[in-house]
């Protein structure tokens, strides 16, 4: 019992480790297999479509607002509309609605994709590793043929955890396990919150004109009534490199909405 208990005893201590390549009916606290282990690399696997190392940035020309994921915007349900109606009214008089992202809470998923910052990509066999330019966030979607992490065992956070698998020319990620506080599907004047039942499906396809396309499918029954769908566009930036970047509340003092009589919480 106690060699079952281990490995989710080390889950606590250190955080969320990385499920090994396994089926639905595997073991849950089966020793993991990290994307990076030598013997996982070497494995036989398809070639795939395409490939997605570089830097990208989120294609604005139709509007400079493209980055957002509305409107339009999902049949919300009563929970998400009362801070919708009271992110809109605190922008009415010039206010900002809990400005969660600048007293440094993580941006999460989706927004780290798509937040004016560019994001670079490094895809490998076993999982393709993003780092947002945005407050660094990082995220990582496994391509390994693991299945999601046990509910029991697994450790929420901001951008969830993204299990990838190639279908013909496209690549499809399920991000489920997101945290239920301070984080926000938008909240630029529009204040919509994503819980812990938020579930995103991306279809990523590369296009002939070198572009990135992502579809996603996103529903959260909490929050909104069926499916939220957006899709973006974008373009490689080849003279970019991803700079460290530090969130400190200390510096955010000087912006307007981190100032309590700016701020509406």
């Amino acid at each position: 019992m106690l060699a079952r208990l281990t490995p989710l005893l080390a889950l606590m201590l250190v955080g969320p480790m990385p499920a090994h390549a396994q089926s639905d009916d595997a073991d849950p606290f089966a020793t993991p297999v990290g994307a990076l282990a030598p013997e996982n690399l070497a494995q036989e696997r398809p070639a795939p479509p395409f490939d997605l190392t570089g830097t990208w940035f989120v294609d604005l020309d139709a509007t400079p607002s493209s980055w957002r994921f509305g409107p339009p915007y999902p049949e919300l349900t009563p929970a998400a509309q009362a801070h919708f109606d009271a992110g809109r009214a605190a922008v009415a008089e010039g206010k900002v609605y809990r400005d969660d992202i600048g007293q440094c809470w993580p941006a999460g998923m989706p927004l780290i994709m798509t937040r004016v910052w560019p994001i670079a990509m490094i895809q490998l066999p076993t999982a393709i590793y993003m780092i947002s330019g945005f407050m660094n966030s990082l995220r990582i979607v496994y391509t390994d043929g693991r299945s999601h992490t046990h509910p029991d065992i697994v450790v929420k956070s901001f951008n969830g955890e993204s299990i990838g698998r190639w279908e013909d020319d496209t690549l499809v990620v399920d991000t489920r396990y997101f945290v239920d506080h301070h984080h926000w599907m938008d909240q630029a004047g529009v204040a919509i919150p994503a819980g812990d039942q938020l579930r995103i499906l991306e279809r990523i396809r590369m296009l002939d004109d070198g572009r990135l396309e992502i579809a996603y499918t996103m529903t959260d029954p909490e929050h909104w009534i069926g499916e939220w769908k957006s899709t973006k566009y974008f373009n490689r930036v080849n003279d970019v490199d991803i700079a460290e970047v530090q969130c400190l509340p200390n510096l955010n003092e000087n912006l307007p909405s981190t100032r309590s009589e700016s701020l509406v919480d």
